[in-house]
């Protein structure tokens, strides 16, 4: 097996830990529960008796004794006068009639959690109380959307269903062929959907307000955050336009001369021929570069990496590959088919012979200069195995191929659902122009963190329609300046443009120190970054994090921690007409603060 190829999947499908120890284990013929930590319980139900020990796209890890600083879980189980199984750890009280999991049959009591009511959850339960998560995407926002659930309650509790996701599991062939990646994903899809209620496979929170000890075992179960390169942290240009090559060369040129720092140069769809024949359908899908935009796109990448700034490439790839385009008879031939035929080469993360002819083909691109991939997948959830996401397969495909020969991976694409934070970074859509883009944008980054997702770029000063209005654009910069990722974005309207010199001297003083300031913050942001995968704490830290037990925590959605020392509250309305001046509701954690711009002292007692 090349190795190269073996990180992509076997890595997880040869690790023991996947499978928790059997002191861990009650059993019955039906039902499983395995006591995690004396907070994290898995709980599943089978009608036939079979279980799973493999990993699964969202989780990779069972066992946390292997972890030197880990003891064995203690807990005791026992059958209860009525016949009634009862598991006691220090923190839970989980009582289950062992019979198919209902809303009567199975509780879980969690202890030491103040003012609530609902600290006792039953199967089923919707968690009120939820802190909640963040969302796939923000494509089209005009403020909020609606988030998905985090793994952290006021009511000391939540679950984590992963009954419907793919298993990871060792394979030599798939379909009769050969694989090259030594394992694959193999759907539960099907023997969930059969019969209602014929497989569950939950694990239960109950850490109390015990927050961030709940996200650095939710870290453990599914895979840390992994490092992220220096260049990612630093400021990114990015806008949907018909860039010239020596159009863009000559902006960063420019960029350079007013020292103003970027890291990052990301080139949209349009680095690609998207006039195409309309026998072949849209081209949205890409893979030839516009010669009449790009020449010579290998000097121009050339160019890019001699300037330090990382290229990547916008990728939509749903179509496949198409005859017009100048690698179709590699990847042809990499798949079987006749070039001549001009038989279009479907996508298909399904098949093992199409994943390696489509590497194949990024790596001949990778090797012009080609640093990463923006995968922005917008085509829906299905594929030809039940419940496999394609974005998720894209995610975790790309980041492992990245890897390969030592190399330091990164993508960039949307998020695809728990255990999503080991494929960073994440580009949160297309939002509209607007002061409740801005306002919801910070609040969503903080809540992202409650399921583990710590980094979030988003179109820095809004991406389409909206307004133009240079004092929202110098907040939206500000608050880039202090998220996870600053990247800057917008459509190719004339009125979107994000370049500085084309706004007011006021404005373009104000975004220019905001550029500047990310830069200077890059020791810190990178700091940060290590503690994120090696301590489990994500660089944006809700405020009831380190206070849960202070109501004021919660009340002030805007702001967060960012990092170890930084609290940040982002001006997100506009200026008072008499003063002119902004202002953000803030609550300051006992201690004494200081103003990162003035110096100015607050004491909070």
């Amino acid at each position: 097996m090349d190795s190269s190829k073996s990180r992509i999947f076997y890595k997880y499908a040869s690790d023991s830990n996947a499978k928790a120890q059997d002191a861990q284990v009650i059993k019955g013929e039906k039902w499983r529960i395995t006591v995690i930590t004396d907070s994290l319980i898995r709980l599943e139900w089978s009608d036939d008796g079979k279980f799973v020990d493999n990993p699964t796209q969202t989780v990779i890890c069972r066992n946390f004794v292997y972890k030197s600083a880990d003891t064995q879980p203690q807990f005791s189980a026992r059958k209860n006068e009525n016949g009634w199984l009862e598991v006691e750890t220090e923190k839970l009280h989980l009582v289950y009639n062992c019979e198919a999991f209902s809303k009567e049959g199975l509780s879980i009591v969690v202890r030491g959690v103040p003012c609530t009511q609902f600290n006792t959850w039953h199967y089923g339960d919707d968690c009120p109380g939820n802190l909640l998560g963040t969302f796939r995407t923000l494509d089209q926002a005009n403020g909020p959307v609606k988030l998905g659930k985090g793994i952290l309650s006021r009511d000391g509790w939540s679950v984590l269903d992963d009954s419907a996701t793919c298993e990871i599991v060792p394979a030599e062939e798939i379909n009769g062929k050969p694989n090259p990646y030594g394992a694959w994903v193999k759907s539960r899809a099907q023997k969930v959907s059969e019969q209602a209620g014929r497989y569950k496979d939950l694990y239960f929170f109950g850490y109390g307000h015990r927050y961030i000890q709940a996200i650095q075992d939710f870290y453990k179960l599914t895979g840390a955050q992994p490092l992220l390169p220096r260049f990612a942290l630093s400021n990114w240009w990015s806008r949907y336009y018909r860039y010239r090559q020596d159009e863009y060369l000559q902006l960063h040129n420019r960029f350079k001369r007013e020292g103003i720092p970027f890291s990052t140069a990301v080139i949209d769809m349009d680095w690609h021929v998207t006039d195409v024949d309309p026998k072949y359908g849209s081209g949205w899908t890409g893979y030839t570069w516009n010669e009449e935009l790009f020449p010579d796109h290998r000097a121009f990448l050339r160019k890019l990496n001699v300037a330090g700034l990382s290229p990547t490439l916008n990728l939509h790839p749903r179509d496949g590959m198409r005859a017009f385009e100048k690698d179709y008879p590699q990847v042809a031939r990499d798949m079987g088919i006749d070039p001549a035929s001009g038989k279009a080469v479907e996508f298909d993360l399904t098949n093992p012979q199409f994943v390696e002819a489509y590497f194949n083909m990024h790596h001949r691109m990778e090797d012009e200069g080609v640093r990463f991939w923006w995968i922005d997948w917008q085509q829906g959830g299905v594929t030809r195995e039940p419940g496999l996401d394609p974005l998720w397969m894209l995610n975790h495909v790309h980041y492992g191929d990245a890897a390969r020969e030592g190399r330091w991976p990164l993508t960039f694409s949307r998020y695809a659902g728990p255990g999503s934070h080991r494929y960073p970074v994440g580009f949160s859509g297309d939002t509209v122009t607007t002061w409740d883009s801005l306002a919801f944008q910070t609040y969503f980054t903080a809540t992202a963190s409650n399921i583990g997702y710590g980094w979030w770029s988003h179109d820095i000063g809004g991406h389409m329609l909206g307004v133009r209005n240079n004092e929202l654009e110098a907040r939206w910069y500000a608050f880039g300046a202090l998220s996870p990722i600053n990247r800057l974005h917008s459509t190719c309207s004339p009125f979107a443009g994000k370049e500085p010199w084309n706004f007011p001297q006021e404005t373009r003083e104000a975004m220019v120190k905001m550029l500047r300031l990310r830069a200077e913050l890059l020791p810190y942001v990178y700091t940060m970054n290590y503690r994120a995968a090696f301590e489990g704490r994500p660089i944006v830290e809700p405020m009831y994090w380190q206070s849960p037990e202070v109501g004021m925590a919660y009340e002030i959605p805007n702001e967060y921690r960012f990092g170890s020392e930084l609290i940040v509250a982002p001006i997100t309305s506009p200026n008072d007409a008499t003063t002119l001046r902004g202002c953000a509701g803030v609550w300051l954690p006992e201690g004494d603060w200081y103003d990162l711009f003035d110096g100015r002292r607050y004491v909070s007692r």
